[in-house]
């Protein structure tokens, strides 16, 4: 489920629970509104846990003859270039 639709279903549950005052036979339509803004806010919380474990890759493409140097990480210190013995 992606962020819209678990928004859509938020919304369309609040809707039901707070707004809608009709009542139909053997349908309780202010549970079916928590039960929507439940499975909204699950897929929501689920598709941000996994929206937010996704690896970042970087591609490098080579052409014969051409040497792509990748630059170093700002957060490690830099090399010294003398080996000390």
């Amino acid at each position: 489920m992606r962020i819209g639709a678990s928004l859509f279903l938020i919304a369309l549950g609040a809707i039901l629970k707070y707004a809608v005052t009709k009542h139909f036979n053997n349908v309780d339509v202010q549970t079916v509104g928590v039960i929507l803004m439940i499975v909204g806010l699950v897929g929501l919380l689920l598709e941000l846990f996994l929206w937010s474990n996704r690896r970042r890759t970087t591609v490098v493409t080579r052409q014969p003859g051409v040497t792509y140097v990748q630059p170093a990480d700002p957060y490690l210190p830099p090399s010294d270039p003398i080996d000390r013995i």
